[in-house]
């Protein structure tokens, strides 16, 4: 469901990138016009074989099969790499277009800043003036970050379906539960309720600061914006640290056994979880670095120095905490 949903956005990407790119074809190379579209069949292709062989353990043609399914995993993360570049340095020339004047931009691209890769003839021909133009250009941008999670999505299943290439399972061990659920039943309710309402207020405080911080001039209001930005993330950290605390001290009390048979998905699972929190722990180390060795130190980098902690406390108690549930076996 998950790759359908990325998958739909990517394809929705891709036709803006081939709008966008077919209003100037005359300036730009076929390539630009004939990737999208090559992309968006490709996102076809992949996303109906994953949905019809997902749960497949092939046991003919292993090494045909393993080539091929390591062969689509290394695609999709090349497109994932591509996208990300893409994505940085479309924000690379909106920053630099914004902090400088036209003139200066237009100097720039005509060679004297050649990371810009554009050559001066093109400056001109190539210019996206047309309202439909901007809307394209504006509409693959945003798009973006789901055609990334679609790559990574979709190099996630195709690795376990790798791992699982000759694979046999032991029935006796295997269990097959089916999840009851029930929206109204009163903890599944509770929780539901005060997710949306954190994911609202989220939301609410995430444009609230954008709006401020970019439209507002006055230091005052930037400030104001930044400590109503931190304290609601450091008092919604905070409640998912001791949520995660009393999670782990439940199973304590469950009597249920842990799940030591091989499972590459769960391992798999484990090993994304754990290297995605890498990331974050980087980035915390370096704030936390940052403001101490920053002067003076004011209430906003308070703030700051408070929040990477309890990023940090509550990545590893969420990590612990999911890990453990992972291993139980079900009732």
């Amino acid at each position: 469901g998950g790759l359908i949903l990325f998958a739909i956005f990517s394809l929705v990407m891709d036709v803006f990138k081939i709008g966008y790119y077919s209003s100037f074809y005359s300036c730009l190379s076929a390539i630009k016009i004939i990737y999208p579209i090559v992309q968006a069949i490709f996102v076809v292709v992949q996303t109906y074989f994953l949905w019809i062989s997902a749960k497949d353990c092939v046991h003919v043609h292993l090494n045909v099969t393993r080539c091929g399914l390591m062969l689509t995993l290394t695609t999709n993360l090349a497109v994932w790499m591509s996208a990300v570049t893409d994505e940085s340095v479309h924000k690379a020339h909106s920053k630099l277009k914004k902090n400088m004047t036209e003139e200066i931009f237009r100097w720039l691209m005509k060679g004297n800043l050649p990371i810009l890769g554009m050559r001066s003839s093109s400056v001109e021909e190539c210019n996206c003036n047309s309202q439909l133009c901007q809307i394209f250009k504006n509409g693959y941008f945003w798009l973006y970050p789901f055609n990334i999670e679609y790559s990574l999505f979709a190099s996630a299943m195709v690795y376990v379906m790798w791992k699982n290439v000759g694979r046999f399972i032991d029935h006796h061990s295997h269990h097959i539960h089916r999840l009851k659920f029930r929206l109204f039943r009163r903890t599944f309710f509770v929780g539901i309720v005060l997710g949306l309402i954190i994911l609202v207020s989220g939301l609410g405080v995430l444009i609230l600061y954008e709006v401020q911080v970019n439209s507002s001039t006055e230091s005052s209001k930037k400030s104001q914006a930044l400590t109503m930005y931190y304290v609601f993330n450091i008092v919604c950290l905070g409640l998912m640290s001791l949520v995660c605390i009393g999670g782990s001290v439940i199973y304590r009390f469950d009597k249920r056994d842990m799940d030591r048979h091989k499972n590459p998905t769960r391992t798999l699972d484990v090993a994304l979880l754990m290297g995605a929190a890498l990331g974050q722990y980087a980035i915390s180390y370096y704030s936390i670095v940052a403001i101490v060795a920053s002067t003076p130190r004011d209430a906003i980098s308070a703030l700051n120095l408070t929040y990477a902690l309890l990023m940090i406390a509550q990545h590893t108690f969420q990590n612990i905490f999911i890990i453990e549930g992972l291993h139980r076996q079900p009732p």
